[in-house]
């Protein structure tokens, strides 16, 4: 961690206020289908075993992917995981500064070098 650098505490409202990236994820998979699925096609016409292969790969990896996502968007947006779980409990900074003082930790915050040196 920088000096200087303020650790921000977290209010605890993270899981209330998230937004889910599942359905941009949804339509970036289904992009990526669509074009590994146009580049599978066409570079086997084309008699290019090689690169019909990394799109045929790139093929199954966003269709499982497709797969990943309409299964957890059918969890729904209040899923929760089972009792084995703990609950979520917001970090409350203990046994951890807030901030840093402004001269280095000096108790008094302030710089010490003369003005004239000062950047």
């Amino acid at each position: 961690m920088l000096e200087g650098e303020v650790i921000a505490m977290r209010t605890g409202s993270e899981p209330v206020t998230a937004r889910s990236p599942l359905r941009m994820r949804l339509w970036l998979s289904v992009w990526g289908t669509a074009w590994a699925l146009f580049g599978l096609v066409a570079f086997a016409m084309n008699g290019r075993p090689g690169w019909a292969a990394a799109c045929a790969v790139v093929l199954v990896l966003a269709v499982v992917d497709l797969g990943v996502i309409t299964y957890r968007m059918r969890q729904g947006p209040r899923y929760q995981p089972g009792r084995d779980v703990p609950a979520y409990e917001p970090d409350r900074g203990e046994g951890r500064t807030r901030g840093r003082l402004a001269g280095g930790g000096r108790p008094g915050g302030g710089r010490t070098d003369p003005p004239s040196r000062r950047p």
